[in-house]
């Protein structure tokens, strides 16, 4: 199968072009390097000058394909042309060919490169100057540093301050990539929060509202229906207050609303009362002190969810809350009725939703999270109903410093 070359570049072929026709012009007019009497000149004559020049024109065609290819045939040229006459155009030529094979070459290549012109431009001087102790003898040095080491040092130069480019181009990608997976990570968790506090600050109110308002459509009695309306519109108060105060707090600052704070272990007796107003039948027992807000805010949205779980699914019987600090950690305990018998009234669909979120906030405080039947303390013998036993949601709260950060 025959070699292939790729096409090359179409600077190289300009730059080919333009140091054929200068060589052609310099040769037209009998412009030479060297005149015909010179010791070096081996093949004297005008014709010879042309043959490593077009050589070295091909040569610019690989420069960016082929660079060290193009750079040792043009090593090749290149002494031929110092036993002629010799062109200006083919020198100028092999300077690039030096600046791309560093340029554009492999690394290894580039690195060799430098060190062979740096050494011959050093020997050029050394040399001659031992051996004939003139001091025209450092010209032979400068012309190899010029036209081997310079070029060489030029490329060099340039290979890294374009491989540095690259390297900040590419952690600047990096950084960009990190950045937009921050953001949506970011914006998941927010998401994942917004529905959280919308589904524990609204869903109490509009399952009471639910039941409610369906009792005061089945029931022929006005003073249950005058009850069940009171009710309704206490709910649906206190649930468009809580929607204005989420809308605040996605607003932040519009002028609207001002963001309320976030609820306390202080509210439970106010939370607990409000289960009583719809029906339940709740005792609260809560044993703690001060705690962090991140364990305060997540032991009311538990209590809550539960709460409202037991409005919507709970067997009759009674609905016990307890909080229990402990050396390490809160325990949050809320049991209620679970079974076969159901409450009398309607009931309110459920979603599955409060049982994920609560899971959620204690998995973001790295807490432990439990919630079914016949979950009971170590020791204890489980509540029996009529017809069923009891659902428990159980949570652990990490209460110290470096948990609750």
């Amino acid at each position: 199968m025959a070699l292939r070359f790729p096409r090359p570049h179409r600077d190289d072929v300009r730059i080919a072009l333009a140091g054929l026709l200068g060589g052609l012009l310099l040769w037209a007019v009998g412009l030479g390097t060297r005149p015909a009497s010179d010791p070096i000149v081996l093949w004297s004559g005008r014709w010879p000058i042309l043959l490593p020049l077009a050589v070295v024109a091909g040569c610019e065609l690989l420069r960016r394909t082929h660079p060290r290819t193009g750079l040792l045939v043009g090593v090749a040229a290149l002494t031929v042309d110092t036993i002629t006459q010799g062109s200006l155009a083919t020198v100028v030529m092999f300077t690039d060919l030096v600046y791309a094979a560093v340029l554009y070459g492999p690394p290894g290549t580039a690195r060799r490169v430098l060190w062979i012109s740096g050494a011959l431009t050093v020997l050029g001087t050394v040399v001659p100057l031992a051996v004939w102790r003139a001091p025209e003898a450092l010209l032979i040095g400068a012309v190899i540093g010029i036209v081997a080491f310079t070029p060489g040092a030029t490329g060099w130069v340039v290979r890294n301050h374009r491989d540095a480019a690259e390297s900040a181009r590419l952690r600047a990608e990096q950084t960009a990539l990190l950045a937009e997976i921050d953001r949506v990570q970011a914006v998941t968790a927010e998401r994942a929060r917004m529905a959280r506090e919308l589904h524990d600050m609204v869903a109490n109110h509009l399952s009471a509202i639910a039941i409610h308002s369906t009792a005061a459509l089945s029931l022929d009695d006005p003073d249950t229906s005058k009850q069940a309306l009171g009710v309704i519109r206490e709910n649906s108060v206190e649930g468009l207050a809580e929607m204005r105060r989420l809308i605040g707090i996605l607003r932040d600052s519009s002028g609207d609303t001002e963001p309320a704070a976030a609820p306390t272990l202080d509210g439970l007796a106010s939370l607990v009362e409000h289960a009583r107003g719809n029906g339940l039948d709740v005792t609260l027992d809560c044993a703690r002190t001060t705690l962090p807000a991140p364990v305060e805010l997540a032991a009311y949205r538990i209590v809550q969810e539960s709460l409202t779980n037991a409005l919507k699914h709970a067997s009759p019987g009674r609905v016990t809350v307890s909080l229990v600090q402990r050396d390490h950690a809160l325990d949050v305990r809320v049991t209620s009725p679970f079974g076969e018998v159901r409450r009398d009234g309607p009931r309110a669909p459920g979603s599955g939703a409060g049982l994920i979120g609560m899971r959620e906030r204690v998995a973001l405080l790295h807490g432990t999270f439990e919630a079914g039947p016949g979950i009971e303390e170590t020791g204890t013998a489980p509540q029996n109903t009529p017809g069923g036993g009891t659902w428990t949601v159980r949570a652990t709260l990490p209460i110290t410093e470096g948990e609750t950060a």
